[in-house]
């Protein structure tokens, strides 16, 4: 039987931001990885301070992204490869109150460091108002940083491409088949769903959609255009546009409706032809208070939680599994806003 400290189940964001913090305090484990594209391997890969339709920030804002560049170091040091892209948002607004209202919180104590103050004329793009730029956003290499991260686990002999089965799981032993482990994670997204120990968290689906689209026309490639839904380039010569939110229509297959709302969107800031290339669907895990769910089992007590990280879920994946860490292995107590002991 083989002995490690940790068992992760799930090979999202939190799985890989929690299997770093384990590489970095030289902890042994194991990540299960099912093989099958995760809502994180399939989302655009934002990283934004801002909610963009009512210019706001939110809780802890600066000190994600902070932590978020300084793991992306780390991690750089053992993958070799650098997966954060300098390619800030550009807010197209709509017309001049949502102008004046940027110029009003670009000044304000809590905005000022998120939003510049000087608009923008983008060239190939519908944006009669200007556009105001998102200071300290970028976006994340998406393929990249699960290709990068998987290979290095892969031949670290960390990684597992086999799906969990819960029936061989002896939590009071912490056994699973043929492991010895200190402590097991769990952090599957909507595939909690199915998992017995931690089915009763309230994670509620999200479904997005996404296109993959190939432009007639040239647009700024250093940039990431929001209005409706975010514009940027990806590989093969090819744009991202999306994503979409639905709370309804909630099977695996794609949404005709969600499509055409991409495409009206898409033709609203993109005024010559494309054509769709791609179409993604994904399930994000989201919370009522939009926090995620972080924790210990109430009676297996190696048993942890990380989900609910929602449309953030980079820099909520990133920020929070260093508290997680730090309450495993620290005992320092985990914020109450993202504890799972908040739904007792």
């Amino acid at each position: 039987m083989s002995t490690v400290d940790y068992i992760i189940v799930g090979d999202g964001y939190a799985g890989l931001f929690f299997a770093h913090q384990l590489i970095r305090n030289n902890k042994s484990f194991i990540l299960f990885s099912e093989g099958r594209k995760s809502a994180s391997q399939v989302s655009a890969g934002i990283i934004n301070p801002v909610v963009l339709k009512k210019f706001t920030t939110f809780w802890k804002a600066q000190e994600q992204i902070d932590f978020l560049k300084k793991s992306l170091l780390e991690i750089q040091g053992y993958t070799g490869s650098n997966y954060l892209i300098d390619a800030p948002i550009h807010r197209i607004f709509h017309d001049e109150n949502e102008q004046k209202l940027w110029k009003k919180k670009s000044v304000s104590e809590e905005l000022k460091n998120f939003l510049s103050e000087n608009f923008d004329l983008l060239e190939g793009v519908k944006n009669d108002f200007l556009t105001g730029k998102v200071d300290q956003s970028a976006r994340l290499d998406v393929s990249g940083f699960f290709i990068g991260l998987f290979d290095f686990l892969d031949a670290g002999g960390y990684l597992l491409k086999e799906s969990f089965d819960y029936d061989e799981l002896n939590a009071e032993k912490s056994q699973y088949k043929n492991f010895q482990f200190k402590n097991i994670l769990f952090c599957e997204g909507m595939g909690v769903t199915k998992n017995p120990f931690f089915s009763d968290i309230p994670v509620n689906p999200n479904k997005g959609h996404h296109i993959k689209v190939k432009l007639s026309e040239e647009i700024p490639e250093n940039i990431t255009i929001k209005k409706k839904h975010f514009l940027f380039p990806v590989n093969d010569g090819l744009h991202f546009y999306g994503g979409t939110y639905d709370r309804e229509q909630l099977h695996d297959q794609v949404d005709d409706s969600a499509v055409e709302q991409l495409k009206k969107g898409l033709s609203e800031i993109y005024q010559s032809a494309f054509e769709i290339a791609d179409v993604k669907v994904g399930f994000r895990p989201t919370v009522k208070d939009r926090r995620p769910i972080i924790g210990r089992h109430p009676e297996h007590q190696h048993l942890y939680v990380f989900n609910g990280l929602g449309a953030r879920g980079i820099l909520n994946g990133c920020y929070f599994s260093k508290n997680l860490y730090n309450f495993i292995e620290e005992g320092i107590p985990l914020p109450p806003e993202v504890s799972v002991d908040r739904f007792k």
